[in-house]
């Protein structure tokens, strides 16, 4: 019987993974313009890599308060503060099929916050899809359950159940 990962040994696995998918998504949206979305700014270290790794894009950025060090925040053009059950619906209508990325780090660590994940990831879910483009990537460290989201493997080096990747079609998905 295998022993039980410990807490840092979990969030080592995540980091790693959303390493990996970040790389990966980096590269496939290279020749697709689009806008990008950062949902869960936390302290802005995702945030900081998306900005230099994506220069000529257009990130936009939901949180319900920002506490992250200054360097690592956004300007107000590109924040909805608030809460994301009424962010997330106004900004997917605002730039309806045009995010070409959207980054979901929404999760909270533990058996503790099983509800609260649960809530943010039918939140995600239910109201993401409006703004995406088709072929869209979806990055999340939650699963999501979305029409039209087709789940992807993970690239190299990216443990499976530790960070969670889709491509969203505009098509029917069978």
């Amino acid at each position: 019987m295998a022993r039980p990962i410990s807490r840092l040994e979990k969030l080592y696995f995540r980091l790693q993974a959303q390493h990996a998918c970040l790389a990966w998504a980096f590269n496939e949206i290279a020749n697709h313009p689009g806008v990008v979305f950062e949902i869960g700014l936390g302290k802005g270290r995702t945030y900081d890599h998306l900005r230099r790794h994506l220069p000529d894009r257009e990130i936009l950025v939901f949180d319900r308060e920002v506490n992250s060090d200054p360097d690592c925040a956004p300007d107000e053009k590109h924040l909805f503060l608030g809460d994301l059950s009424v962010t997330l619906p106004q900004a997917a209508k605002e730039f309806e099929s045009r995010v070409v990325m959207a980054h979901s780090d929404v999760g909270g660590p533990g058996p503790f916050s099983s509800h609260g994940n649960t809530t943010m990831s039918g939140l995600v879910s239910a109201h993401l899809a409006p703004a995406l483009a088709d072929g869209a990537i979806i990055l999340s460290d939650l699963p999501l359950v979305m029409p039209n989201a087709l789940a992807l493997p993970l690239p190299a080096g990216a443990r499976e159940n530790h960070y969670f990747l889709y491509r969203y079609s505009r098509k029917q998905l069978l």
